[in-house]
């Protein structure tokens, strides 16, 4: 025919076309919301230089857990300390069966708290999302009351005590945490956003009833918004420590921070009187690796959420922009 293409633009990019000499010119044209080479640059280095400032303390935290006490002692806190030591983690093994009872606690009523509370949200979120739900207001207006007043600790002490019973029990840590109202709205809003009306008047029209088209047809399409509330809800309920130290009292029912803010008190106590306590326990105090040892409790609280969050990274992103303007 004559006519050459002498350079196509990319999908992203705009192209203006202008004839000469009898042939087709594609003139690629920058985007106007193109970030320019320098630019790019720039950002890597920040957004490497952030990353850097989320890694390093914690790297540090696991450096000084491994230090040994002298190097603390005449070179301080450091990343390359003169010697290495596993007393610390000795020291929180010596406990024993204490330790590893609040570990499988701690694992157990997180996965089983999780898990309940992805099941009452998914269901109170769906029900919302229903624009033909005629409680649909209702219900929504007491999920964002709860945001705005809460019922006290009073009040809630009583109910969770005397009314439901709930003490020395994994129930007594899991139903206090079951529903969220933050978690809740975000999974409304994942599901009015992400899961289109036609889809489930179709399922509807095919014979589906609301619990099959939710198990067959919602959920599948919303794993982002599950995944994300599945995080937050786990990191809830690995982190707390206020609700088991009012209802548990039980050492076979604690978690695991309650053993070692207990280890905490003791420590710090046995350093502040270890001379009123006779001469066995200032040799105890002599070795203990008191500063270490607390380092060695950070590391052992963080590190399971640090290893689980990987398994749920892929889907965070989608999951947290849920609402934003897609291009």
């Amino acid at each position: 025919m004559g006519k050459e293409v002498k350079k196509m633009a990319s999908k992203n990019q705009l192209a203006t076309k202008r004839s000469k000499g009898g042939e087709i010119v594609i003139k690629e044209q920058r985007s106007p919301n193109a970030i320019s080479v320098p630019g790019e640059v720039v950002c890597h280095v920040i957004l490497a230089l952030f990353a850097l400032a989320c890694i390093i303390p914690f790297i540090f935290v696991i450096i000084i857990s491994f230090t040994d006490k002298s190097s603390i002692l005449t070179k301080g806190y450091s990343f390359i300390p003169n010697a290495l030591s596993l007393d610390a983690y000795k020291y929180v093994g010596k406990l024993g069966k204490s330790v590893f009872m609040a570990y499988g606690n701690s694992i157990l009523i997180t996965v089983v708290g999780t898990l309940c509370t992805m099941i009452v949200t998914c269901l109170y979120s769906y029900a919302l999302s229903r624009r033909d739900y005629r409680l649909r207001g209702f219900f929504t207006f007491w999920c964002f009351f709860t945001v705005l007043f809460g019922g006290g600790l009073a009040p809630t002490y009583v109910v969770c005590k005397q009314m439901l019973g709930l003490s020395n029990s994994y129930a007594a840590i899991i139903v206090p945490l079951l529903l969220n109202a933050f978690n809740i709205i975000i999974m409304r809003t994942f599901y009015q956003s992400t899961v289109p009306v036609e889809l489930i008047e179709a399922a509807s029209i095919d014979g589906c009833g609301e619990y099959r088209t939710l198990w067959s047809i919602v959920l599948p399409i919303s794993k982002p918004g599950i995944a994300t509330v599945s995080l937050l809800s786990a990191i809830a309920y690995w982190n707390e420590w206020f609700v088991p130290m009012l209802y548990v009292k039980d050492a076979g029912h604690k978690v695991l921070q309650q053993v070692l803010m207990d280890i905490q008190r003791t420590m710090d106590m046995l350093v502040k009187n270890a001379g009123l306590m006779g001469p066995d326990a200032v040799a105890v105090r002599k070795n203990m690796p008191q500063n270490s040892l607390k380092f060695a409790l950070v590391v052992m609280l963080v590190l399971p959420i640090a290893c689980a969050y990987p398994f749920f990274q892929r889907y965070i992103v989608a999951g947290l922009t849920v609402g934003s303007v897609k291009g």
